[in-house]
């Protein structure tokens, strides 16, 4: 059976008005339910006032539906069917259902065109055109050609008859060979006879098959038995390592809840020893830096206050030269400059070459030179005043420290 006809079965029967749905997948198994189903339908179409009875519970009134179908078909509609496919129940009963489906959707597609035609006549009824009309006409003239040739053979045949009519009534009238009617009886009875050796070889085969069906079915049974018994033995027994087996699964739950509390603990004391930690750290910075500012309070105190004094003198203008030198060559804040050596002789009295390297480079890259003037040696040659070279602020300030 191919999928052409399933599918050219589901759509006739949807277009004649099946009223239940139809899918190829229906027939993949015996359905046999749906089959009878379609048959009655179809049945009805063909004879409406026909009576089939519906009943489907035993074999011998499925049996009998199939045979007043076919017969009912094979009457009626001239359709020969083969009960075994319908019985079926697959895709060979669609194939021989498709026999009366096929006839019931020409004859709706031909009542269909029937009816368009007869649309389309009664509107162009009062629409003739002679150019639309050519096409027709030559097809009336083959016709009249066709029927003129048909009556002069009829008319030639018809001649003939007087003759045939004479050899035809020797021929009924001739008697028939005994002798040709026997031979050709025992042919057909021996025909019949090895269909029947042959169905009943079939016969003997199905009894043998169904014997050993049978025997295995009940070995089948048997063994069935035998296992679920063994089933319920093993599920009644209890093994003897279960009792050991459930006091090991108990302290085994119990030392993983202990694995977890210690670990969650490790963890809390770790996060609390960092915390402590960095409060030590902070602690530490900042009594370090107070400890710094009270020291360097306590030690420059008075260096810090002469250094204020100087610089307020030279912000008055006492000296001329001194203001010019300042204007060219800027300088640092002395509080910070002072601030910044403290800081260093208390830290870094044992700090390493490179540290001091790195802060004389720093010195040189804000202007100041290795004696600490702003600007380096040019700017203290530069700074001339009426007395000579004045000395620079810081290199007082540095005696003092």
């Amino acid at each position: 059976m191919s999928f052409r006809d399933l599918r050219n079965f589901t759509e006739m029967m949807r277009a004649l008005g099946f009223p239940r749905l139809i899918s190829v997948e229906n027939f993949r198994t015996p359905n046999f339910t749906l089959v009878a189903e379609i048959l009655i339908w179809l049945t009805k179409c063909y004879e409406p006032q026909m009576e089939i009875a519906t009943d489907m519970t035993t074999e011998s009134d499925r049996i009998s539906l199939i045979k007043t179908v076919a017969q009912f078909m094979a009457t009626k509609a001239h359709i020969k069917m083969n009960t075994k496919r319908l019985y079926q129940a697959d895709g060979y009963a669609v194939k021989e259902m498709l026999k009366i489906t096929s006839v019931l959707y020409n004859a709706m597609k031909t009542k269909q065109m029937a009816q368009e035609d007869r649309v389309e006549e009664e509107n162009t009824k009062f629409k003739f055109e002679l150019g639309t009309r050519i096409s027709d006409l030559k097809a009336a003239r083959q016709l009249a050609s066709e029927a003129t040739s048909k009556g002069a053979s009829l008319y030639d045949l018809l001649g003939k008859e007087v003759d045939l009519r004479n050899l035809r009534t020797a021929a009924i009238a001739r008697p028939l060979e005994i002798s040709e009617i026997e031979t050709a009886l025992r042919h057909a009875n021996k025909e019949v006879l090895e269909n029947v050796e042959k169905t009943k070889v079939m016969m003997k085969n199905v009894v043998s098959d169904v014997t050993s069906l049978d025997a295995k079915k009940e070995k089948k049974h048997w063994q069935l038995e035998m296992n679920q018994r063994r089933l319920q033995t093993l599920q009644s027994v209890r093994p003897l390592f279960m009792d050991e087996y459930e006091k090991i699964e108990e302290k085994l739950e119990e030392q993983y809840k202990l694995q977890v509390e210690n670990l969650l603990n490790f963890y809390y004391l770790e996060w609390q020893q960092e915390k402590q930690i960095r409060q030590e750290k902070m602690f530490e910075e900042e009594s370090n830096r107070n400890r710094m500012m009270q020291q360097l309070k306590e030690n420059y105190g008075d260096s810090m206050s002469s250094i204020n004094e100087e610089d307020t003198l030279e912000d008055k203008g006492l000296d001329g030269d001194t203001d010019e030198c300042q204007t060219s060559n800027p300088r640092l804040p002395l509080n910070e400059i002072v601030a910044g050596a403290a800081l260093g002789t208390m830290l870094g009295d044992d700090s390493d070459e490179s540290e001091e390297s790195e802060r004389d480079e720093d010195e040189e890259d804000d202007g100041l030179g290795l004696d600490g003037f702003l600007g380096g040696q040019e700017a203290r040659t530069s700074c001339i005043s009426r007395g000579g070279t004045k000395r620079h602020l810081l290199d007082k300030s540095d005696d003092d420290f």
